[in-house]
């Protein structure tokens, strides 16, 4: 069935339609806006590889409405895994569990184990109270590019390829969800996202960072959504590291400046964005992907970037950073 593109609004009974009938809808979620699909559909979920021009061997997150709903996912549930669940969803949390065979392999890129969570966001979960299926649901961005927080974000890049795109204002937290599972007793942290570690700890003890999180080691075999090496790059070349020797290095061409909390000399403070004028790690997540696109259209050669304070959000706002710029090493 052809189907007007692009179309925006605030119809949660539309997107429920067009879900139920195996077409991808954007929606949106506390973290970013997602590219959704019936999960038990592989012809809808195929459509948003497609869509997406996703490798089909990143597996995707499901999205469910009510913690109730796991245990219809996932064959077993570790204890740490429980206290996570109530204390953080609905909320910037995924955990990564064993699955059970209704879930196909399609979503899991073949993997026994499913990414899933419950986002905060009021609009996605009143839409999931009204579907008897759980979401497949990567970022709403062609594969590779920043992530989407706002309705026109999705509009600019995909609103051509996909029916609907449910409104639900800026991301709050601007940065995808934190994966979390669970092996040998031990918590294992496998992306750094919008919910801080020093949380995590403060329920379950001790996580570790699982390898995949160095951006220089080779990834092997991908095991959770969003562990490529590089990701979330803006077509422009980004450059990552002490911005005076950047300024020095790449003085000669036009260039743009992501900062965290100060504007630089020498640079057009119409070609700078910061991140963070109040200083807060938490300021800079969520406007990270926003300035990332606006600096992209700007007349310019190169953006150049250094690290955030490593804390609390700052490790996985330093995470997409790096990957933004893996690529272009």
């Amino acid at each position: 069935m052809k189907y007007k593109m692009g179309l925006i609004g605030t119809d949660i009974s539309l997107a429920s339609k067009f879900l139920k009938q195996g077409e991808v809808v954007s929606i949106p979620t506390e973290t970013v806006y997602g590219l959704a699909a019936n999960a038990y559909n592989e012809a809808a979920v195929s459509k948003v590889f497609s869509i997406k021009q996703r490798p089909m061997s990143n597996p995707l997150i499901i999205h469910i409405g009510d913690i109730e709903q796991i245990n219809e996912f996932v064959k077993e549930i570790p204890s740490e895994a429980v206290i996570l669940a109530q204390h953080f969803w609905p909320g910037p949390l995924t955990l990564l569990l064993p699955k059970k065979a209704t879930i196909p392999d399609m979503v899991t890129a073949g993997s026994n184990k499913v990414a899933i969570r419950i986002p905060n966001h009021p609009v996605t979960l009143q839409l999931l109270k009204t579907i008897p299926f759980p979401l497949a649901a990567p970022s709403a961005n062609p594969f590779g590019y920043v992530s989407p927080t706002t309705t026109e974000h999705v509009k600019e890049q995909l609103g051509d390829k996909i029916p609907y795109i449910l409104m639900g204002g800026t991301c709050a937290v601007g940065i995808e969800s934190t994966i979390v599972g669970f092996e040998d007793g031990k918590t294992i942290v496998y992306r750094l996202g919008g919910l801080e570690i020093a949380s995590i700890e403060k329920l379950v003890g001790t996580v570790i960072l699982h390898n995949n999180l160095t951006a220089s080691n080779p990834i092997e075999k991908l095991v959770t959504p969003g562990s490529l090496s590089y990701h979330y790059s803006p077509n422009k070349l980004l450059k990552l590291g002490n911005m005076s020797d950047l300024l020095v290095t790449y003085g000669s061409q036009k260039v743009g400046i992501l900062a965290f909390d100060q504007y630089y000399e020498g640079v057009n403070k119409g070609q700078q964005i910061l991140l963070a004028p109040t200083g807060k790690v938490e300021e800079a997540a969520y406007n990270l992907f926003a300035a990332l696109r606006e600096l992209d259209q700007l007349d310019i050669d190169v953006i150049l970037c250094s690290l955030v304070p490593h804390q609390g959000l700052g490790m996985a706002i330093n995470d997409r950073l790096v990957r933004a710029s893996a690529s272009r090493i």
